[in-house]
């Protein structure tokens, strides 16, 4: 039987949720702005209901996003809030705080549990323990290099997740440090606002052609990567390990290049699943997200052949 590989994009509308399944995602991660930290978008229950209706019915799952640092007060929202889950027919649910295992598999135990704890995804230890809690997948750290993926992958008894395109995240804190930073400078936000609909960004003084986004919500200060990953050179590495999900990171990108990346992929999994002993990369698969690539932000393969010290 042919190792299945899904292939995974974050969706910030229903829109965005049909582009991608036309273009060939078979995994949409979506969510509600409350639950779910540094989404594309924030989807109500009704869109949500929505998006598992269309997924269903084209052959595509709906993961939710549920990766926000659990407060006392969000506590007490979880059990209505994973039993509506639970009756939209959501396929599974991407966790990092115990408490939202804890309460799927109360009151939802047929969804499945996702463990992904950003950059303390580091070990397969640490990942099979979830697995013996309840989890069937591990999103893994952005940090973490090939070899390390690698050596993870032989040895979990889960599956493994991993992030072979787009931004990620570098820093967040709960607190709001550049309105306090303007606050206290007189410079008061008008309306309050500093999402990444503002267009911030920070700068080193040695290093001033690299632009960090950063913006603030609800849930504090958040400052991304100043280029993108794109491992799609290499992709057939993680095939040819058994890599389980391969995700698209969408946020903060047009639909347009979103849709494009995920094409991208879809044409080289593809093509290695049809012959993996004869597969070659083509360059033309990048060409079109080169078109579309902002130039200010550089592809690279990120941390995969890059030594991180943590």
């Amino acid at each position: 039987m042919t190792k299945q590989h899904e292939l995974m994009v974050t969706a910030g509308s229903l829109q965005e949720c049909s582009a991608y399944i036309d273009a060939g995602a078979s995994e949409l991660l979506i969510g509600d702005a409350i639950y779910g930290l540094r989404m594309p978008g924030s989807l109500t229950e009704a869109e949500i209901r929505e998006a598992v209706r269309m997924g269903q019915a084209r052959n595509a799952k709906v993961i939710v996003s549920m990766t926000n640092v659990m407060t006392n007060d969000m506590l007490r929202l979880l059990p209505d809030y994973i039993l509506f889950l639970k009756d939209a027919g959501v396929y599974a649910v991407e966790y990092s705080d115990p408490s939202v295992l804890a309460a799927v598999k109360t009151y939802a135990p047929s969804i499945r549990l996702h463990w992904n704890a950003e950059m303390m995804s580091t070990n397969y230890a640490t990942a099979n323990y979830w697995g013996r809690k309840g989890a069937v997948r591990v999103a893994a750290a952005k940090e973490l290099s090939m070899d390390e993926i690698l050596d993870l992958k032989r040895n979990l008894e889960i599956e493994a997740q991993i992030q072979v395109h787009g931004m990620t995240n570098i820093y967040h804190s709960k607190r709001k440090l550049v309105q306090s930073y303007m606050m206290h400078q007189g410079r008061p936000v008008h309306g309050g606002s500093l999402d990444k609909e503002r267009g911030l960004f920070l700068v080193e003084a040695d290093r001033a052609q690299e632009k960090f986004p950063i913006f603030e919500d609800t849930h504090g200060t958040h400052i991304m990567s100043s280029d993108d990953i794109c491992i799609l050179e290499d992709l057939h590495l993680l095939l040819q390990a058994g890599i389980d999900c391969l995700k698209i990171e969408g946020f903060m990108k047009p639909l347009g290049y979103n849709a494009a990346v995920v094409q991208a992929y879809r044409t080289a999994i593809d093509a290695y699943v049809m012959n993996p002993a004869g597969y070659q990369f083509r360059e033309e698969w990048l060409d079109r997200i080169r078109e579309l690539q902002d130039p200010q932000r550089e592809l690279t393969f990120g941390f995969f052949y890059k030594e991180q010290v943590y």
